[in-house]
C-alpha cells in the first residue's frame, strides 16, 4: 500500500472530506458506497482517505462516479483505481484524474471500458 500511498500527492481523512464538502461524516460514507468517491485505508494506523484531486472547490469531481463505476465493471479493486487514475500515460500526456478534472471524461471512460477487455 506505501506505492499507493506516495503515487497520491494528498490524502485527506474522511472528516476533512466532510469538512471541504460542507456535509456530515454520514454523507462521505453515503458518497462512498454510491461509488461517487473511493477511500481506501493509508498509513501506519490505518485510516479510510481520499485522494484530494477527487475534490474541485468544494464538491466531488464529477465524472469520478463513471469512471469508478466502469472500472468496478472491469474488475479493479479501489486501490487498482486509484493507482490507475494516478499513473501517468504517456498517450495522453499526463494521468487519467487529470484529463477527468479538465473535462475530457469521455476519452478516460473509453479506455477504462477497454480495460475489460
Amino acid at each position: 500500500m506505501n506505492d499507493l500511498e506516495n503515487l497520491v500527492s494528498q490524502w485527506l481523512p474522511l472528516p476533512d472530506v466532510a469538512e471541504q464538502l460542507g456535509t456530515s461524516i454520514t454523507a462521505v460514507h453515503s458518497l462512498i458506497t454510491e461509488r461517487s468517491l473511493i477511500a481506501v485505508r493509508i498509513g501506519e494506523r490505518g485510516i479510510k482517505s481520499v485522494p484530494a484531486e477527487f475534490l474541485v472547490e468544494g464538491e466531488v469531481l464529477d465524472s469520478l462516479k463513471g469512471t469508478v463505476i466502469v472500472l468496478g465493471d472491469a474488475g479493479y479493486s479501489d486501490e487498482e483505481m486509484i493507482v490507475w487514475l494516478f499513473t501517468e500515460d504517456e498517450s495522453l500526456p499526463g494521468r487519467p484524474v487529470d484529463a477527468l478534472r479538465s473535462g475530457r471524461k469521455t476519452e478516460i471512460r473509453r479506455r477504462a471500458q477497454s480495460l475489460a477487455w
